[in-house]
């Protein structure tokens, strides 16, 4: 066993460059974890491996006594045989290494070494791809383990589980296949590198890849909404007066977004223009809808989007995912509302708007035009067709609001 011992000690702290003491310290850990029962059952026990010899011995410390000793204590006649100053009471350290240690030091030793050699490589590539979290990476598809698809990045394995696929999408082994890098984990057996081509920043990568503009810092990403595997709307705005920032995105003859699309297995992207005003913001990601009308509620971060019928289907979208996205995209929530939905207006409401329109085209105070709608003139129109017996006639009507209506009858006419 020593030899073996040795050999793999030295071979691992070459080839590995893992620290020896390390490695030494890993070993005694667990053979004293393992072989508590088997060496002795005192309960302060201990064992040391020589680090230039690979000898292995246990010690436990007893307390002397007389007679009828316990698992912690050690009779004082045979402490004295080998140690002759020994005194009852004294706690001595008494070697205890079993005959069948070697077999028993030989198996718990290389679990100890495997399991500290996990422990180092995961330390490695921690340190490897811990600046690489949330850039994409690229490797090679390898195999495939209970629906999640194995990936070489040539230092390390990457996993890609079920959810962080994008729907649809079949690879086989050898393929090339790039990914987001989500984080690096250290604990498990399995790969410690978690991949995601469903996340929203792989798509933002995407486009910080392919569109220099974006890369340099002239067009800025201000948000991103996805649905893996079916659509995206991403958010741009330019830094430059001079810069498109859809055009830019868009690419020359389209194809830069086409390339993105194309990594993504076909999915759709919709390029949205941002805007500080969140009305304007929310009309272009509603597109291709085009609202009617947009009332905000600021305080509840609620929209509530005006359609024509016309324009409702395109508005929800799809298992309203249009709206839905739109909603994800610009942290509102969204409400459509169609021409249907809207309460017809109550009679007073109506009133209200003819007294309002009326003393806003005649220039008159909204008093002088109520007397007017409550006795049928409606419109300037109908107002024309009648004189200034019939305006007198009005009950209420004062004779200097004749002259006003009069006037601005003329006005109007002239």
């Amino acid at each position: 066993m020593n030899n073996e011992l040795l050999a793999i000690l030295e071979y691992i702290e070459q080839e590995r460059g893992i620290n020896r003491d390390l490695l030494v310290d890993a070993v005694e850990s667990a053979l004293l974890s393992a072989s508590r029962k088997s060496i002795h059952p005192a309960s302060n026990l201990d064992i040391k491996v020589d680090k230039q010899t690979g000898e292995i011995k246990a010690w436990a410390m007893l307390e002397l006594v007389e007679k009828d000793p316990t698992e912690d204590q050690l009779l004082l006649g045979e402490a004295k045989a080998k140690m002759p100053e020994a005194k009852l009471g004294d706690i001595v350290r008494w070697e205890v290494t079993p005959k069948n240690f070697g077999r028993i030091a030989a198996q718990t030793a290389k679990q100890a070494i495997m399991q500290q050699l996990r422990k180092a490589e995961k330390a490695i590539v921690r340190e490897e791809f811990q600046d690489k979290i949330g850039e994409i990476v690229n490797g090679i598809v390898r195999r495939f383990e209970s629906g999640s698809i194995i990936v070489d990045l040539q230092k390390a394995e990457g996993i890609l589980l079920p959810k962080d696929k994008i729907s649809g999408e079949q690879y086989m082994a050898g393929d090339r296949i790039n990914a987001l890098l989500l984080r690096v984990e250290s604990s498990g057996s399995g790969p410690s590198l978690i991949l995601s081509r469903a996340h929203a920043d792989f798509v933002k990568r995407l486009f910080e890849r392919e569109v220099t503009e974006i890369h340099d810092g002239v067009v800025q990403i201000m948000g991103i909404a996805r649905e893996p595997g079916s659509r995206t709307k991403i958010a741009v705005k330019s830094n430059d007066q001079r810069v498109d920032p859809i055009g830019a995105c868009v690419g020359m003859r389209g194809m830069r977004v086409k390339n993105i699309t194309n990594e993504l297995g076909g999915e759709r992207v919709d390029i949205i223009r941002y805007d500080d005003d969140i009305k304007t913001y929310a009309s272009n990601a509603l597109q291709p809808a085009k609202p009617k009308g947009i009332e905000v509620i600021e305080d509840k971060k609620v929209l509530n989007v005006h359609v024509t019928p016309e324009q409702s289907r395109l508005a929800f979208g799809k298992r309203a995912q249009n709206v839905r996205l739109c909603s994800k995209l610009i942290n509102w929530t969204v409400n459509i509302i169609t021409s249907e939905d809207e309460k017809e207006e109550s009679f007073e409401e109506k009133k209200g708007k003819t007294i309002t329109n009326l003393s806003e085209i005649l220039h008159i105070e909204p008093i002088i035009a109520e007397k007017l709608v409550n006795n049928g003139f409606l419109s300037v129109e109908g107002l024309k067709e009648i004189d200034a017996s019939e305006l007198s006639a009005i009950p209420g009507m004062e004779e200097n609001e004749v002259k006003i209506i009069e006037e601005a009858l003329k006005e109007i006419k002239d």
